[in-house]
């Protein structure tokens, strides 16, 4: 681990040198929460879809401030910090359910209303007399911090922050419709989670979807069925701030050819075969014909679309060395049973044994352990320059550039 007096200055080169104490650091964790996932940016929470109906609720977190996100018997969305005004303890203990009026911390019977206000205290006027809380205790002035909400194409977003601007412009164009071309006007609908621990700190795998340039290299099935090349038409978006950001490809069969990843001496292919090759068949979904886009929001939210394989990813900070991802596979409401059946197939290509994300669960724990003895070094992002902007080439690290170039603003490195 880097010791704690490391330097707060980001080398002199810029966005293209990443020190490798921000991934080490403790005292630098600790400032993340309450600087970053407590200042003034947008935390992906959960689909409306999860809270549809009165009583639905959903436990999530911001950061490492676990939240709950309910549904009013007004029809309205609420969500509050997972935590007892008196104590602190976690309010709910459940990660989900149906039918809830009213949620009571098991510690010492504190009541809260779907709006997270105070609504009971137990033996608050004491036994025959004697105790209780006193006169001046208000039980409106004691609630769990409120979350301020927003609403996308039924992803629920939620800050801790009066400062931060609203979601579509914190957004801001270049993300707003890439989210929409995913959603259509259509209505997710949750097939399948999972969770997977990665033993790494939460930024290596920030990086990681960021960086399109190693998808072809690493992933071995990528390229031996032609899912992804970086001789395919595409290319990467990176907002204004650099901290959001989208890239895509388009399979082009007039440009598959191996012969360049050969020159390079990578394992870009094999001679392996699916034994069911039905994984594979998918339909036509996008009239733009785009096969794969990953698109993120800063700090920890992806949105991905790999052929007809729809998922978000939740990406939850657990201290210097160690991410919990969540993922939630989605369908449409107005899927077919034969769509439906494509999208559950395919939901095999990702999550902790995915044929193609499966080599991300370990690659983070490499870089981990690798810098593990050399916090003063540093990683080198040079790839297609030194800027953080937009490109229609994915042999590219802009956008892991416009990832450091928000967080550093943010930071205030």
């Amino acid at each position: 681990m880097a010791p704690q007096s490391a330097p707060d200055t980001w080398p002199a080169e810029g966005l293209t040198r990443v020190p490798y104490w921000v991934f080490q650091r403790e005292d630098l964790d600790a400032r993340e929460q309450a600087q970053l996932f407590q200042g003034p940016v947008w935390s992906f929470l959960c689909l409306d879809a999860e809270v549809a109906k009165s009583g639905d609720f959903r436990t999530t977190s911001i950061g490492d401030a676990p939240v709950i996100v309910t549904r009013h018997t007004d029809g309205a969305l609420h969500a509050f910090e997972n935590r007892c005004a008196h104590r602190g303890a976690l309010i709910c203990l459940e990660e989900h359910g149906k039918g809830k009026r009213d949620f009571q911390c098991v510690y010492h019977g504190w009541s809260y209303d779907l709006a997270g206000n105070l609504t009971g205290v137990a033996f608050k006027n004491g036994v025959k007399g004697k105790g209780g809380m006193p006169k001046t205790f208000r039980m409106e002035d004691h609630h769990p911090r409120k979350v301020r909400l927003a609403t996308l194409h039924g992803l629920v977003f939620g800050t801790f922050s009066a400062e931060a601007p609203p979601l579509g412009d914190y957004l801001g164009p270049e993300i707003v419709p890439r989210v929409e071309r995913v959603f259509a006007g259509r209505k997710p609908v949750v097939l399948t989670r999972y969770t997977q621990v990665l033993p790494n700190n939460w930024k290596l795998y920030i990086e990681n979807v960021k960086d399109s340039y190693h998808a072809s290299i690493l992933h071995l099935f990528f390229t031996t069925f032609q899912l992804n090349q970086l001789s395919y038409k595409g290319g990467i978006v990176v907002s204004e701030a650099g901290g959001h950001h989208v890239s895509y490809n388009q399979i082009d069969k007039a440009a598959v050819s191996n012969k360049d990843y050969a020159a390079q001496s990578l394992r870009s292919e094999s001679q392996y075969k699916l034994a069911d090759p039905s994984l594979l068949k998918g339909f036509e979904e996008y009239p733009d014909g785009i096969t794969l886009q990953i698109l993120t929001v800063f700090p920890t939210f992806v949105l991905q679309q790999i052929s007809n394989s729809i998922a978000v990813r939740r990406i939850v900070p657990r201290g210097v060395g160690q991410t919990d991802l969540h993922w939630t596979i989605i369908g449409f409401d107005n899927d077919t049973p034969e769509q439906r059946t494509v999208r559950l197939k395919q939901a095999n290509l990702v999550g902790p044994a995915g044929f193609i994300s499966m080599e991300d669960g370990c690659v983070g724990g490499f870089v981990q352990r690798g810098i593990a003895g050399a916090p003063s070094a540093r990683a080198i992002l040079e790839m297609g320059g030194a800027t953080a902007e937009s490109s229609e080439s994915r042999v590219n690290e802009a956008s892991i550039r416009g990832f450091w170039k928000q967080y550093r603003s943010t930071m205030g490195f």
